[in-house]
């Protein structure tokens, strides 16, 4: 098993915690990969951090925008350069626990499957477990997705050669999901490992913490992005509604 894996890491002021972040890549068991960080204009320590620490390892490359551009331009950015076989995602201030690469690549593989997710457990923003999980299991399809969007982006990972357009939509927030879709398109599941293999941050300054603020995007996702009716779009959220309430 020699397949390279691309991994796409968006960053803006993150320099509590991008050195733990490299550092849970740099701790894979699984060693084939490539870690396109891209920089939104951060103003902190954010850049000399990985830049120092991407001139002792060259799996580790960081390019800078000039201007700030959000989430989804800046994931397209390193979509944009992948050389991998496969694609995995990891925000700036999340973290993988070390099997992580080698038993999802392995499990897509044996199972000849094209993008998959798995289970994560939550921290807070000083890394203190919180005795939380999101646990997955079985498959999803793009009509299923549509009422819960289960697959964490910190966990996800597609095969590059299958599909034909892997471009994030130019949302501001809710682009990973719509991504999620658009993949969902292209094949008929995607399939969960259901072992936890992430550490997913909750910060109080985190899109995911405003529940409301989430339902709001999700609403912008089906009508503008997936080009939905009021009706149709209205009977998806309503679902996801019901499951944010559930999870209170």
């Amino acid at each position: 098993m020699n397949r390279k894996v691309s991994i796409i890491t968006p960053c803006y002021n993150s320099e509590k915690y991008i050195e733990k972040t490299i550092k849970s890549v740099q701790s894979q068991t699984y060693e084939n990969w490539e870690m396109l960080i891209v920089d939104d204009k951060s103003t902190d320590n954010s850049v000399s951090i990985i830049k120092n620490l991407s001139i002792k390892d060259s799996r580790i490359k960081l390019f800078s925008l000039k201007e700030n551009m959000g989430a989804a331009h800046t994931r397209n950015y390193a979509l944009e350069r992948v050389s991998g076989d496969f694609v995995a995602f990891l925000d700036s201030d999340d973290l993988w626990k070390n099997n992580k690469l080698e038993k999802q690549l392995d499990f897509m593989i044996k199972n000849n499957a094209k993008i998959t997710y798995t289970s994560y457990d939550c921290i807070d923003e000083e890394g203190v477990s919180l005795d939380s999980s999101r646990l997955v299991e079985g498959k999803v399809s793009y009509s299923k997705l549509l009422k819960n969007n289960v697959m964490g982006c910190l966990t996800v990972m597609f095969d590059v050669k299958y599909f034909s357009d892997f471009q994030m939509p130019l949302i501001r927030k809710r682009q990973d999901f719509a991504l999620w879709l658009k993949l969902l398109k292209q094949v008929d599941y995607a399939y969960a490992l259901e072992e936890s293999l992430a550490l997913y941050r909750i910060r109080e300054i985190s899109v995911s913490s405003n529940k409301i603020d989430l339902l709001k995007w999700n609403w912008k996702l089906f009508r503008e992005i997936e080009k939905f009716s009021i009706l149709r779009a209205f009977y998806y959220l309503i679902f996801n509604v019901i499951l944010k309430l559930l999870k209170k």
